[in-house]
C-alpha cells in the first residue's frame, strides 16, 4: 500500500528560509518526515550515521516493532509462520503478498525444484579455491558468476526474466552453499534430489555420501526448515540494504544477491551465530559464566556477550522463542541432554532474563543464541552458520530488489556526506614538499 501525506504541517526554517515538510504514514508504525526536497529547497540535508533514522524506500514486505517484539512478513506473525508454514510457501508469500492457493504451491514448489540444479561446468569454480577457503567467500564469487551461466534472466525490465531469475537463486543458493561444504571437507558433490523438500534436500546435499544412505530425520528437517523461515527476511537490514542499493545503479540480480552475501559476512550481522559459539566455548564451563558476565558489564573490558539484545528489538526476539523450542527438540532427539554449550546458553538465558542489568539494558536473547547451538548439534561446522543464513535470506533479498525495481519513485543510491576535510588548495611540487 501507498504511504498517505496526512493533514499534520511540519515547518523548518534555515537561514531566513522556510520549508513545509509532509508527514507520510503507512498502515502501521511511526510516521515519516518527507526529506526529499530539503536539500534543493533549503541547501542542507540530514546527519543520520547508520541510518537509524531515516526511511530509505517504502515496502508492503516486512515489518518490525522492535518494542514489542513484533516481526510480520505480508502482516503475518512469524511465529504463525513457523508454526504452520513451510519455508517455500514463505518465500511466495514473500514474493508475491499472498499465502498460495493449493494449485499456486505446487507450481511454485514444483519450479523451485526443477532449478536447484547447477551448470556443470560451476564446479571448476570451486577447484579454484584454496581447500581452506572460507565458505562464504566461496559464496560471494560463485554466486557472482552465475550471470555469466544464466544470461537470459538479467534482464531487469522484463517481468518474466525478474521472476525466473529471483526462482534461479532461491534453488540454486542451497545448492552452490552444500558444494561449498562438501569442498571444504574435500567430499564429493551430491546432486539435488527432486522428492525432498527444501529443507531436506539441502540437508541430504551436505551429509550424504555416495557409501551409504543417508536418512533425514523429520525433527531436523523441521528444525532447518524453521530456521530458514525465521531468517528469511528482516526488514531493511545491513545486506537487504546492500541488495537495494547495488539493485538500484541497474546491476543484474545475480550481482545483487552476490553483495548481500558480502554484506552478511561481516560479524555484526550474519556472523552472530557463529560468534556465539565462539563466546560459549572461551567461557567453557558453567562455573565461569559469572567471571565472564562481570566481564560483559565492565565498560573497559572489551569482552561482550553475544546473542544477547538486538539493534532493532528492545524487547524478547520474537524469533528466540520459536527456535528455543527447536533447539530443545534437536538435541533431545541427538540425546544431547548434558551438552555443556547448552548447559552454559540456558543458565546464560536465566541471568539475562532476571538479571537487573540485562533487564535494564534489554539485553534478551535473540535468535542467534538459539540457532548457533541447534546448527552445531546438525552437525555444521561454525563457519557455515553464515551460509545458512544465506541460504535463507536469499529468499528476501529476491522481494527486496523485485519490490525496488517495481517502485516508481526508487532511483540511485546516492547517500551524501558530511565534509570534515582540507578546504581547496593549491598543489605542492615534489621538490617544495
Amino acid at each position: 500500500m501507498s504511504n498517505n501525506a496526512n493533514s499534520q504541517k511540519n515547518k523548518i526554517v534555515f537561514d531566513g528560509k522556510e520549508l513545509e515538510l509532509k508527514t507520510l504514514s503507512g498502515t502501521v508504525g511511526p510516521s515519516v518526515l518527507d526529506i526529499r526536497s530539503l536539500y534543493s529547497d533549503l541547501g542542507i540535508f540530514t546527519y543520520d550515521p547508520g541510518y537509524g533514522s531515516t526511511g530509505s524506500c517504502e515496502s508492503a514486505i516486512t515489518y518490525i516493532d522492535g518494542e514489542e517484539g513484533v516481526l510480520l512478513h505480508r502482516g503475518y506473525p512469524i511465529d504463525q509462520l513457523a508454526d504452520n508454514s513451510s519455508f517455500l510457501e514463505v518465500a511466495y508469500l514473500l514474493l508475491n503478498g499472498e499465502l498460495p492457493k493449493k494449485d499456486e504451491k505446487t507450481e511454485f514448489e514444483n519450479a523451485i525444484t526443477l532449478h536447484t540444479m547447477v551448470h556443470e561446468q560451476l564446479i571448476n569454480f570451486y577447484r579454484g579455491f584454496r581447500r581452506d577457503a572460507h565458505p562464504m567467500a566461496i559464496m560471494v564469487g560463485v554466486v557472482g558468476a552465475l550471470s555469466s551461466f544464466y544470461p537470459d534472466s538479467t534482464n531487469i525490465n522484463d517481468p518474466y526474466e525478474r521472476m525466473v531469475s529471483s526462482r534461479r537463486l532461491i534453488a540454486k543458493i542451497p545448492t552452490i552453499a552444500a558444494m561449498a561444504y562438501k569442498y571444504s571437507l574435500g567430499q564429493p558433490f551430491n546432486y539435488p534430489q527432486n522428492d525432498l523438500t527444501y529443507a531436506e534436500n539441502f540437508l541430504h546435499m551436505c551429509f550424504s555420501v555416495p557409501a551409504e544412505k543417508y536418512k533425514i530425520d523429520p525433527i531436523i528437517s523441521k528444525a532447518m526448515d524453521k530456521i530458514l523461515i525465521l531468517h528469511a527476511d528482516h526488514e531493511q537490514n545491513a545486506s537487504t540494504s546492500t541488495v537495494r542499493i547495488s539493485g538500484s545503479s541497474g546491476a543484474n540480480p545475480f550481482a545483487c544477491i552476490a553483495a548481500g552475501i558480502a554484506s552478511l559476512w561481516g560479524p555484526a550481522h550474519g556472523g552472530a551465530n557463529e560468534a556465539v559459539l565462539k563466546m560459549l566455548s572461551e567461557i567453557g564451563d558453567v562455573s565461569r559464566i559469572g567471571e565472564y558476565v562481570n566481564k560483559a558489564k565492565d565498560k573497559n573490558d572489551p569482552f561482550r556477550l553475544f546473542g544477547f539484545g538486538h539493534r532493532v528489538y528492545k524487547n524478547y526476539d520474537p524469533r528466540a522463542a520459536v527456535m528455543r523450542v527447536s533447539c530443545h527438540e534437536v538435541l533431545n532427539l541427538l540425546g544431547i541432554k548434558n551438552d555443556p554449550l547448552l548447559e552454559i546458553a540456558m543458565e546464560l538465558e536465566k541471568i539475562a532474563l532476571n538479571d537487573e542489568y540485562f533487564i535494564e539494558k534489554k539485553l534478551y536473547p535473540n535468535v542467534d543464541f538459539y540457532s548457533g547451538i541447534i546448527l552445531k548439534a546438525m552437525g555444521f561446522p561454525t563457519d557455515m552458520f553464515t551460509v545458512l543464513f544465506a541460504v535463507a535470506r536469499t529468499v528476501g533479498w529476491v522481494a527486496q530488489w523485485n519490490e525496488m525495481i517495481t517502485d516508481p519513485v526508487q532511483r540511485i543510491g546516492r547517500p551524501r556526506q558530511l565534509y570534515t576535510g582540507y578546504q581547496k588548495r593549491d598543489f605542492i611540487n615534489l621538490d617544495k614538499r
